[in-house]
């Protein structure tokens, strides 16, 4: 038997994608609370970037200090509970986790991923250890084709470390968007909250397009302004 010809598969999938903007978009007019981040689920992990999936859909990263609140910050963005582990011990995240966000007229298809990147920092883990994972880290935002943005997790009451100035040398040169989410803002005040996002947008400034958002996995502070932000890198026809 004859499958269908080619032009008729690319019609297919233009109507496809077609419905699906429009089913998110009158989705959105009504007032219903639609994220494309809810859909994600696990894809794959690596221990090094040979390991990876070849490029492709567009990558939105997750980095950040150990004990920072990585996970937590990925588990309520997407509506889940576990999807990256939270754990009390810090530096349990030690691969690279791909979670993909399948088209839901084209399962088979990821519209795009978010990438959990191993958290760094943390003193108890060997020093040798740790320089791999620094490695991993480097080559990821250097080398990797299909990321299109980096959203970094930093402790609002801890400000910007040495560590995390060593991740924005990697970062800088490709001018990646980045979101930096300043984690824990519940534990300040309003007031101190703006001044802490005003002096990161000041230290982090080298970054260029950067976004800064005081954020709260435990209050939900921050969550739907980062929502917008990491669905329009991932699939700007659809988000808002």
């Amino acid at each position: 038997m004859y499958g269908p010809h080619p032009l008729a598969a690319g019609f297919c999938r233009h109507h496809r994608n077609t419905s699906l903007r429009a089913a998110y978009n009158d989705a959105i007019s009504r007032g219903l609370n639609v994220s494309l981040l809810t859909r994600a689920r696990f894809h794959a992990s690596a221990a090094r970037l040979e390991q990876l999936p070849p490029p492709g859909a567009p990558e939105v990263c997750f980095v950040g200090r150990s004990n920072a609140g990585k996970s937590s910050a990925i588990n309520v963005l997407t509506g889940q509970r576990r999807l990256p582990f939270s754990s009390k011990t810090p530096g349990r995240t030690r691969l690279i986790n791909m979670f993909s966000l399948p088209d839901p007229l084209d399962p088979d298809h990821p519209i795009g991923f978010l990438v959990d990147l191993p958290g760094y920092g943390y003193a108890a883990v060997p020093e040798r250890e740790r320089a791999d994972w620094g490695s991993v880290l480097g080559r990821y935002m250097r080398e990797r084709s299909s990321l299109r943005a980096v959203v970094l997790i930093l402790d609002i009451r801890r400000g910007v470390t040495d560590l995390d100035r060593q991740l924005i040398d990697w970062i800088a040169p490709r001018g990646l968007p980045t979101l930096a989410l300043l984690s824990k803002a519940d534990k300040l005040g309003f007031g101190q909250r703006m001044q802490a996002a005003n002096a990161t947008r000041k230290e982090l400034a080298p970054l260029g397009t950067l976004h800064v958002v005081p954020f709260s996995a435990t209050h939900r502070i921050g969550v739907e302004e980062a929502t917008q932000h990491i669905e329009s890198w991932i699939s700007p026809s659809v988000a808002p």
